[in-house]
């Protein structure tokens, strides 16, 4: 191969494949000196070396330096490098497009479903596969091949001479990104999302903040006649979302997180040694507070870190007079979410 014809070769792989000249480079350098060495049965003192200019190639050792023809090295040894060759630039390949997605974590991807791997969602991304275990999938959310699909990169890793990138649909960066998408007042830096929880496929709960009085956090969020949050809602195949007000007052912030529930602040009584706190509602109020299996009060718990214990005043004063009370409908929140509970609320922003 003449030296031109070399450098073009370069220059292809280098566009087609997106790997910097200089790592092809290294990668035929380090092939053919491995496939010198061999023929000439010599040790690692030998080296060869490419001009970057001309594509000349030179060997050296400890003695001297003398051009180099790739005739010379015959068949054999001759498909030893190539073979060598594109070891070294699938590796190559494998770290550009680690280094890529390793900085892509967290953030969202459009993919086209593949094909289903055991319990694996194998996604397209176009130069790399992706791949969503049963765990980071949503319950109820069906897939076919071609289907078009959004998720958040969590990991990536690599695997031999490829790269494997993990993703999931049940993160709760997933509703983060997608509000970001929809709401530009979140990427101008004017509202700010400080906290996202989430049940995945049943219920999320969003706190965010304005930076700017004039700017209403929760209306923005929520768009003209509900048209932001619907489009995310629809992203999301139904999941309810409720959108707070953020507070660094614990007390406001667990007010707001139990929403809807009407919770009023001189109720809320927190222990700081054990971080909880006993919230007293009225009896008309607790199973909405609670929600269904404990989801509500669960998910505020979670925004706020604090854990929360819904009660009456009956309750609360019956306890502390040690007088036993029966348990009240809705209680044992803190149960594992069933299937299929939180079916059937509606979808909408809290206030």
């Amino acid at each position: 191969m003449k030296a031109d014809d070399l450098l073009r070769l370069i220059e292809v792989l280098h566009l087609e494949k997106d790997i910097p000249k200089e790592v092809i480079f290294r990668a035929l350098e380090e092939a053919l000196a491995a496939g010198v060495r061999k023929r000439l049965g010599v040790g690692e003192e030998l080296v060869v070396r490419i001009n970057r200019d001309t594509g000349e190639i030179t060997m050296e050792d400890d003695e001297e330096e003398y051009e180099f023809d790739l005739a010379d090295l015959g068949r054999i040894v001759a498909q030893a490098v190539k073979q060598g060759f594109q070891q070294r630039l699938r590796e190559a390949e494998r770290d550009v497009l680690f280094e890529e997605y390793e900085a892509r974590i967290g953030q969202l991807v459009n993919g086209v479903v593949q094909r289903f791997d055991g319990d694996f969602l194998v996604v397209n991304l176009g130069k790399v596969e992706a791949i969503i275990g049963k765990e980071d999938r949503v319950k109820g959310e069906t897939y076919n091949p071609g289907d078009r699909i959004r998720a958040i990169i969590v990991e990536v890793r690599k695997d031999g001479s490829r790269v494997k990138i993990l993703a999931s649909r049940t993160h709760p960066d997933l509703v983060r990104r997608l509000f970001e998408l929809e709401v530009p007042e979140i990427n101008d830096g004017i509202i700010e999302i400080k906290r996202v929880v989430r049940e995945p496929g049943y219920r999320t709960k969003m706190a965010v903040l304005s930076q700017d009085p004039k700017i209403d956090s929760i209306g923005a969020c929520v768009g003209v006649r509900g048209s932001r949050i619907k489009a995310v809602i629809d992203e999301l195949r139904g999941e309810r979302i409720d959108i707070i007000k953020w507070s660094d007052s614990l007390e406001t912030l667990i007010m707001n997180g139990l929403k809807p529930a009407v919770i009023h602040l001189d109720n809320i009584y927190p222990d700081v040694d054990t971080r909880s706190a006993v919230v007293l509602v009225d009896e008309d109020q607790q199973s909405l507070a609670i929600g269904k299996r404990g989801q509500n009060v669960r998910l505020a718990s979670r925004l706020c870190g604090w854990d929360i214990d819904i009660k009456t005043r009956a309750q609360w004063e019956a306890e502390e007079s040690g007088v036993p009370m029966p348990q009240a409908a809705g209680e044992g929140y803190g149960d594992q979410l069933p299937e299929g509970a939180g079916e059937g609320e509606d979808q909408g922003a809290g206030g």
